[in-house]
């Protein structure tokens, strides 16, 4: 039942943010329910399926994993490091820096990483399912904007003094999720054993 529920949200929660790539679709639907219906609409959609993917994969953890492959136990030292990556992108999505203009599309680049990481060491068929759609959505996201031409974050600042603050804060937020929120919410120590 849990593999359903999040497969079923992980249709919704993708499936309305692919929708956004569909620019004709997308302003149709804003001309049809004004912009700010459609960004409640959206809201409600992406929420929902978010919910159902927690709420999914949790119920699929509980009633015991499906495994596919057996990742070597070094991967999941590599997991850590390339999440530490993963969590100074989020960050620099949302603080203007030489990160950010580097990496231009700093949220995707993120999601990709974090998926990519968990991907090395999840060898059952729910996470599978989870992080390789989340992968392939980035990817295709990805390539969607360099089509349609959107250049990305282009410009850095004239200091590095953001950065610092990026680094900084995405150390302390990556610790703060390995030492309290995966091993408490998710229930996967990430430190130690």
């Amino acid at each position: 039942m849990g593999l359903a529920i999040l497969i079923f949200g992980l249709m919704v929660f993708l499936g309305s943010h692919l929708f956004i790539t569909r620019h004709e679709a997308r302003d149709a639907a804003i001309a049809r329910l004004g912009l700010a219906g459609y960004r409640a609409l959206f809201a409600i959609a992406a929420s929902a399926g978010l919910a159902m993917i927690v709420w999914g994969f949790s119920e699929y953890r509980a009633d015991g994993l499906i495994q596919i492959w057996s990742p070597p136990a070094f991967m999941r030292h590599v997991t850590i490091d390339l999440m530490l990556i993963a969590v100074i992108l989020f960050v620099a999505a949302f603080v203007p820096s030489h990160i950010q203009a580097k990496t231009k599309y700093t949220v995707l680049a993120g999601i990709k990483t974090w998926a990519f990481a968990h991907l090395l060491s999840n060898g059952d068929l729910g996470g599978t399912l989870l992080f390789g759609s989340f992968l392939g959505w980035g990817v295709y996201a990805r390539i969607a904007d360099k089509r349609r031409g959107n250049p990305g974050v282009a410009t850095a600042p004239a200091d590095w003094s953001n950065d610092f603050i990026v680094l900084a804060l995405g150390i302390v937020i990556y610790i703060a999720l390995g030492y309290a929120f995966h091993p408490i919410l998710i229930g996967v120590p990430v430190f130690g054993r």
